[in-house]
């Protein structure tokens, strides 16, 4: 119990540091001195510099922190609703419908009048809350107790269905093409503060939420009969997790792209560092996702530079190789 405040503590200051250092390196590198005068108003903000840290890299450091929060948060409560650690927040195919939303608003230039890029984040959303009704109908019409492994099956068949339909708009993009092949691959490069703002409120009603199913999560470990027997009102709880975490990832996908494996790396890697518990697990993959989407945006925009790299094929390279390994371990557990 001594350990937890202390990795809290860690885990914020090594959030802090790793936004600092985003914040100053970037194909023009800020020193470490400047950037804390302009940060804190004690040296103006009209010089090149000045212009270059507040318009432009701050707001974006801001959102793939906040993002990456929001993705490994998701990731996590999914992972304890399913008792699977090769789950993350997309299990569930919304992720996949939050994306057909925004490459169709993109596609035909739908726009709300007086917001900029709202038309996308509407249409992501939407989608994402129509692709988890639809799941969720087709679900309960093949089985009636919903069970998880239905659930995940709908999902998958759901996504490869996505899969065909966005395949099938990439062929009739015309000129929007780059436009949609470069943001379904990620991209937080034209971020700004109120994609910031927005992403916060989320993800503080998110973790409201979920860490008030913390306890519920932890009883799923145990199984789903198990759970009701100790009282947890199962369905209900899915529904809220599965709602919840639909909601957050529509306003992700709509703001950055497809991010994948973020989800699916952090919550797990902490839960070997941290235990199962959700009541520590859930904060933490908040802290642990910032650091690890921060890093990996560090890496895209300096690996190639002036060349900037989609974050997902970060995220993919790295989360590629740790899937293998967890799914090594794992298979490692059932036969022992």
């Amino acid at each position: 119990m001594r350990r937890k405040p202390l990795s809290f503590l860690l885990l914020f200051f090594v959030t802090l540091g790793v936004m600092l250092l985003s914040v100053c390196i970037g194909s023009v590198s800020i020193p470490l001195e400047d950037t804390l005068r302009i940060l804190l108003g004690r040296q103006t903000s009209a010089t090149t510099m000045g212009s270059i840290l507040l318009k432009v890299r701050l707001p974006r450091v801001l959102c793939v922190t906040l993002e990456g929060a929001s993705l490994s948060l998701c990731g996590a409560a999914m992972q304890g609703l399913l008792r699977n650690p090769l789950a993350d927040g997309s299990t569930l195919g919304v992720s996949s419908g939050a994306s057909l939303g925004a490459a169709t608003a993109i596609l035909l230039g739908f726009t709300l009048p007086g917001f900029s890029g709202s038309g996308t984040m509407v249409m992501a959303m939407v989608f994402a809350f129509g692709s988890l009704v639809l799941i969720l109908t087709l679900s309960w019409w093949l089985d009636h107790s919903m069970a998880t492994n239905s659930i995940i099956l709908i999902g998958v068949i759901f996504s490869m269905f996505v899969t065909a339909i966005m395949s099938l708009l990439v062929t009739f993009s015309g000129e929007k093409l780059r436009t949609i092949t470069f943001w379904t691959m990620g991209s937080l490069a034209s971020s700004t503060y109120d994609n910031a703002l927005i992403l916060l409120l989320f993800l503080l009603a998110g973790c409201a939420i979920l860490t008030s199913c913390a306890g519920a999560l932890n009883a799923f470990s145990l199984g789903e009969e198990q759970a009701q027997h100790l009282g947890v009102p199962v369905k209900g709880v899915k529904l809220i997790v599965m709602i919840t975490v639909s909601v957050i990832i529509g306003v992700c996908v709509s703001i950055g792209g497809g991010i994948s494996f973020v989800g699916l790396v952090t919550p797990h890697m902490l839960r070997m560092l941290l235990g199962p518990d959700h009541h520590t697990l859930l904060p933490a993959s908040v802290f642990g996702g910032a650091i690890f989407l921060l890093l990996c945006d560090l890496i895209a925009r300096t690996l190639l530079s002036p060349i900037e790299l989609p974050i997902s094929v970060v995220t993919s390279m790295i989360g590629a190789v740790v899937f293998v390994i967890i799914f090594a371990r794992t298979r490692k557990r059932r036969e022992t």
